[in-house]
């Protein structure tokens, strides 16, 4: 079995899944007493969201650079970034890895292609709905057409992952605007909608509604469990 490094925090919710989902996959592959070798670090997610509003993006990408090479000098056989937003910033972890970087939103792609959807809606944060590294790189890698919501709903999914998902707070509120928004997504088109900030998956399942819902978290996971065991 092959060695993961993960970094975590942003948020440290939806990292405690990725532990969870990576060791219980492991389990159920292989049986018996079986865990998954990893590798972790967590950063503080306040410094990071605070470098996300003032634009700092060179410094997020140099800071998780050195992150990622202290993981592979650890014993890292792969590494994953635990969050979607900061993928934004994929390109400078890569660049100083020698062993594969598992990018999210390729793995994404690849399972909706599979299914053999063409549109699909997009929730996430601002960043993930409105800046060209998620949807271009789902448009122009992987022949999707990418949905997203209007601007005031984007607006409330936006401040639900930061004011409440990534506290740990999970309301039916919350959870009944979210559902609101993808009937909407369903209504202009979108055949499936990627869950795109890793916390959604705690909010929304799929038994609650018709429409096919992309779990970022477990797919990167099930991506992981693959090129751990190859």
């Amino acid at each position: 079995m092959k060695t993961v490094g993960l970094i975590g925090g942003m948020s440290w919710e939806s990292t405690t899944a990725y532990y969870q989902l990576l060791n219980r996959g492991i389990q159920q592959r292989l049986g018996g007493l079986h865990s998954a070798k990893i590798l972790m670090a967590s950063v503080d997610f306040h410094e990071f969201e605070t470098m996300m509003r003032d634009d700092r993006w060179d410094d997020i990408g140099r800071q998780l650079a050195v992150i990622s090479t202290k993981l592979e000098l650890g014993g890292a056989d792969l590494v994953l970034l635990c969050t979607n937003t900061i993928h934004k910033v994929a390109d400078e972890i890569e660049a100083v890895l020698t062993v594969p970087f598992l990018h999210l939103i390729d793995a994404t792609g690849q399972v909706i292609v599979a299914r053999g959807i063409e549109r699909v809606g997009l929730l996430g944060t601002s960043f993930t709905m409105e800046e060209e590294f998620y949807r271009g790189r789902l448009e122009q890698k992987h022949g999707l057409s990418v949905l997203v919501p209007a601007r005031d709903d984007r607006k409330l999914v936006n401040r639900v992952i930061f004011e409440e998902l990534c506290c740990g707070k999970f309301g039916d509120k919350s959870a009944a605007d979210y559902l609101r928004i993808i009937d909407q997504l369903e209504k202009d088109g979108a055949e499936g909608v990627i869950l795109g900030c890793t916390e959604i998956g705690m909010l929304i399942r799929q038994e609650q509604t018709s429409l096919p819902l992309f779990d970022t978290t477990r797919i990167h996971v099930d991506a992981a469990i693959e090129a751990m065991l190859a």
